[in-house]
């Protein structure tokens, strides 16, 4: 395998963070890495090679003007090797828009699809996570659009998860087939064709509602890019509320202290579980090539799971698996 391509730069941690997961990931992992930014604000970057690239493309920028303007940018020097054949996949976790701009210009789309989509993982404990898309990279969509969605979600889902027949819903208000706005009526018209799943292997569900997001009801969870992204951090912020919520109960008194104490280790493992850094971070789907958009903030550990993801989804053949699905 190619190494994985990885953006250290503009990032909120900065960049020794991220060098520092890549080296944790060649390490532990056994996957090769290659840097790319500035060599001289990474720090110690080991025995890892270095893919020089003298622009950075900060989170306030203007993703669509930068990544055409600063063509020696770190993320879109990044999507090039991948393009170039000199990486199998890259990973950033800086601007998202630069990343799925990159990706998009360098790269290419997968024949046919008419815009790629961010698929994220969400915890579902004790079962295997659902996936969310478009978790951001359309705000406006079509209803053709949402099936592209669907079938690439579903494909991915079998892929990541050894989901054999994942099961798609499509986000409303209701669960009824009536329910929700016009382009959401349209697309449940359109997703509930069966052949329109021969190539992916998923089977629709219906309709689905938030509160669905976080149970093993659904495999899959597709959306407009807009209500995605809302949906992404309205969980964040409620399971980082609801972890700060029961830990800090748990330690309020010396009496709950006692509590805590034979608690905590029980509550751990799902707080890891619950935890986004282990998915390492989302994909783009679409894309002719493996792209893992990371959280700007993501730390040295999220790194390491976000280079095993690429590498896994390069061993799975997951580009091809999507051309499959959209074949239908």
């Amino acid at each position: 395998m190619k190494p994985i391509a990885v953006d250290v730069m503009g990032t909120d941690r900065g960049p020794a963070e991220i060098v520092a997961g890549a080296r944790r990931a060649s390490e532990q992992l056994g996957v090769a890495v290659l840097l790319v930014g500035r060599p001289d604000e990474m720090g110690d970057t080991g025995d890892l090679p270095v893919l020089v690239a003298t622009e950075v493309i900060g989170m306030h920028d203007d993703a669509a003007t930068a990544v055409r303007r600063m063509k020696d940018a770190s993320v879109v020097r990044a999507a090039e090797a991948v393009r170039d054949g000199e990486a199998s996949a890259m990973v950033s976790a800086g601007n998202t828009g630069a990343a799925m701009g990159s990706a998009l210009l360098r790269m290419g789309r997968l024949p046919g699809v008419s815009r790629p989509a961010i698929a994220t993982p969400l915890p579902v404990p004790g079962a295997t996570p659902t996936v969310l898309l478009d978790a951001g990279a359309n705000a406006e969509c079509q209803a053709a659009w949402l099936v592209q969605f669907a079938q690439m979600g579903a494909a991915f889902a079998t892929g990541r998860f050894g989901i054999e027949h994942p099961r798609v819903g499509l986000l409303s208000i209701g669960e009824e087939e009536t329910k929700g706005s016009p382009m959401v009526k349209e697309a449940h018209a359109l997703l509930k064709v069966p052949e329109r799943w021969t190539g992916s292997g998923g089977r629709f569900i219906g309709n689905v509602e938030g509160r669905d997001m976080l149970t093993d009801r659904v495999d899959v969870v597709v959306t407009d890019g807009f209500t995605g992204n809302v949906v992404l951090k309205t969980l964040e912020g409620a399971m980082s509320f609801m972890r700060r919520a029961v830990f800090g109960a748990l330690t309020a008194s010396p009496d709950t202290a006692e509590v805590g104490a034979a608690a905590v280790p029980l509550l751990l493992p799902l707080v890891k579980e619950m935890d986004p850094e282990s998915y390492g971070g989302a994909l783009l789907l679409g894309v002719d090539g493996v792209c893992i958009v990371s959280h700007g903030s993501s730390s040295s550990q999220a790194v390491v799971n976000a280079v095993g993801v690429a590498a896994d989804m390069v061993r799975l053949g997951l580009v091809d698996r999507l051309r499959q699905a959209l074949k239908a």
